[in-house]
């Protein structure tokens, strides 16, 4: 595992998940801003994980998919205790304790386990062991 890749990879996915829910507050969809930035969220981080996995894989790696989204996750949740809370939440109202035991935080992070997982076994498990002759 390539730790200064996978960290700098989810350090970017965490600045992209960020700046998305934020900027959803400031173009009203729905009455419930709260629920619109969830809603975005859960469906843009998809194809930036995915993203972020594909720029993981680029070099040759034995990593499997699953360990990948739990790292990223990981490491989004280090940055969202360290700066989202504090700098984002708090200052609204919100606690430490009610946004780590939201089911929409625990849904994102299903997300990036399961998106990283997909790509591994979709584009690297069967590459690698695909015989040449086939």
């Amino acid at each position: 595992m390539k730790q200064f890749r996978i960290i700098a990879i989810g350090i970017i996915i965490w600045i992209i998940g960020v700046s998305m829910y934020t900027a959803s507050f400031y173009i009203p969809i729905l009455e419930d801003l709260e629920l619109q930035a969830n809603i975005l969220l859960s469906i843009g981080i998809l194809p930036v994980v995915w993203l972020g996995t594909k720029l993981y894989y680029r070099k040759k790696s034995t990593t499997k998919g699953y360990w990948l989204g739990v790292i990223f996750f990981l490491i989004a949740t280090v940055l969202d205790a360290l700066f989202t809370v504090p700098l984002l939440i708090i200052p609204n109202g919100g606690t430490y304790y009610n946004f780590f035991t939201t089911a929409g935080f625990w849904l994102i992070g299903i997300e990036f386990i399961l998106t990283t997982t997909a790509y591994w076994y979709v584009n690297i498990k069967n590459k690698r062991y695909t015989p040449n002759y086939l």
